[in-house]
């Protein structure tokens, strides 16, 4: 594989354009080839094996294209599919979870953190257990907003931007 290779970044949608836009300003001289599921966005409903068959559908399509790392920029598919998704391909894995969790820990100021996002990622208890890691005295309070990405990908439709979405 040549370093000339792309780093391979996906998400359930164009939210993860975001991670693309810090990939780039850390990164400035790697080339990124970015997927977007907006075909089956959100994932936040699917069972976990869903998420999982979805994940390695988008990983091995980034594999196809001579990805030399993939970084799974949905929190989703970071919560219930890393494992597989590692097992699943010959190249490095990195999801969005313990970054979040890291920026989490390093901004609050009374070690407590409020997590939201689609069903699947609070089901999963990712952040609980990778803000925990971190800090064990973290109190954490989650809560499912299954519209939330819905309307994220609308409104970065509609305005043509990126937001950052949890």
């Amino acid at each position: 594989m040549s370093s000339s290779a792309p780093i391979g970044v996906f998400d359930s949608g164009i939210g993860g354009l975001t991670v693309v836009r810090a990939l780039r300003e850390l990164l400035p001289n790697e080339n990124i080839f970015y997927l977007g599921d907006t075909a089956r966005v959100p994932y936040g409903n699917k069972s976990a094996e869903t998420v999982e068959r979805y994940g390695l559908e988008l990983a091995r399509i980034l594999m196809a294209e001579d990805a030399k790392l993939i970084v799974v920029a949905c929190n989703t598919v970071s919560s219930v599919a890393i494992p597989k998704l590692r097992a699943g391909v010959s190249v490095p894995v990195i999801g969005v979870i313990e970054p979040g969790a890291h920026a989490a820990i390093a901004m609050t100021r009374n070690r407590h953190v409020g997590v939201i996002g689609t069903r699947a990622t609070i089901r999963s208890g990712a952040y609980e257990n990778a803000l925990r890691a971190l800090n064990v005295h973290v109190r954490v309070s989650s809560v499912a907003c299954p519209l939330l990405v819905p309307l994220i990908e609308e409104l970065e439709a509609i305005l043509g931007i990126g937001i950052a979405k949890l």
